[in-house]
């Protein structure tokens, strides 16, 4: 058998996160670039130069001329979230896959048109949280599953934050109304509620609470917040997300017995290393002068980095069903809409006076 052929990938815009993964559909041994398209043909040339592109890479002046070009198999889609739903949809009716920045959508009635379209074309659709990729998260998830280390999940607590700067708080799209209306919980706040939902195996929560004194910006977008989660099982959650505070990328998980730490889940602090650290079964030393056993420290190496692993998952599952006849695989759909079922609850709540929601799928 030969070697499989390349998924060919357009993009829908210059977004600087585009950036990142373009370098990821260089690295991945099965894809390739073959269109980038940007409101500016100017930009679209200039971007293709500047980020490797491969030489017959096509530029264009407008997204509809990638979605138009039959040499496009699929296409990442970094547009501001408000434009998610309208170009995402029209991909999966031209029998694009769809490969998503998130956040997904404003809220789950918009996610749901946008998957209702990508399964009635028979095209994959992932979102591209891309720590979910890194071998890292299988060997975490091995140490939960556990019953002789860990047992059972008691409570959760994630946290990603990083500060935004005056230039971003007052441009980005990440803090407009009219973009990304979500603001730090649309951005930060899709990777806690991503991360807790993994650590309970995406048994969504009965209830939400968004944590009071929430901070907006005079357009009323959220720059930080948290909330609580609970399980009808007992099961509680945390989260907090700002664009306020210093970078922090945490979870914490906590068994009935033993516990996993994690500092930099979103973007390992190392491309090619990746800690966590796990103990089980700790208790105090004599006169609690420390405990025992200490913490473990656990690096996973890999040879690609997190958004080239991602790029080569969404391309094999692509690549099944263009060669074999395989239907889209539909885990990521679903894990999609249960992070947005969170996010739209914690929307809620806050709207609501911090009042609790409960969760409907």
């Amino acid at each position: 058998m030969g070697k499989p052929v390349p998924v060919r990938f357009g993009i829908l815009g210059c977004a600087n996160i585009a950036r990142k993964v373009s370098r990821a559909m260089n690295l991945a041994p099965n894809s390739t670039i073959v269109a980038i398209g940007s409101r500016s043909l100017e930009k679209a040339i200039s971007f293709a130069k500047e980020n490797g592109f491969p030489a017959s890479a096509k530029a264009y002046g407008s997204y509809d001329a990638v979605l138009d070009d039959p040499d496009v198999d699929a296409v990442y889609i970094p547009l501001p979230t408000s434009l998610h739903v309208r170009w995402a949809v029209l991909a999966a009716q031209k029998k694009k896959h769809v490969l998503l920045d998130k956040p997904v959508a404003l809220n789950v009635k918009e996610l749901d048109l946008i998957l209702e379209a990508c399964e009635s074309s028979g095209v994959q659709f992932m979102d591209a949280t891309m720590w979910m990729h890194h071998p890292r998260t299988v060997k975490m998830k091995e140490f939960l599953s556990d019953p002789q280390k860990f047992r059972q999940v008691k409570a959760v607590h994630s946290v990603f934050s990083y500060v935004g700067g005056p230039e971003f708080l007052k441009n980005d799209i990440r803090v407009k109304p009219d973009l990304d209306a979500l603001g730090a919980l649309g951005d930060t706040g899709w990777y806690c509620t991503r991360a807790i939902l993994w650590a309970a195996d995406y048994q969504l929560p009965k209830t939400v609470t968004a944590l009071p004194d929430a901070e907006f910006n005079e357009a009323g977008v959220i720059l930080s917040c948290g909330a609580s989660l609970r399980w009808e099982d007992g099961k509680i959650a945390t989260f907090y997300c700002s664009f306020l505070a210093n970078l922090t990328m945490d979870i914490t998980i906590l068994g009935t017995d033993g516990n996993l730490r994690v500092h930099d889940f979103v973007i390992p602090f190392q491309e090619n290393n990746a800690p966590f650290y796990v103990t089980s079964n700790s208790r105090f030393v004599e006169l609690s002068l420390g405990c025992d056993p200490s913490p473990g420290e656990h690096v996973i190496a890999t040879e690609l980095p997190q958004e080239a692993l991602m790029v080569r998952e969404f391309s094999s599952l692509v690549g099944s069903i263009k060669g074999l006849g395989s239907k889209p695989e539909k885990k990521w759909p679903e894990i999609s809409r249960k992070t947005q079922v969170v996010l739209d609850a914690v929307k809620a709540s806050i709207d609501k006076g911090f009042e609790l929601v409960e969760v409907v799928f």
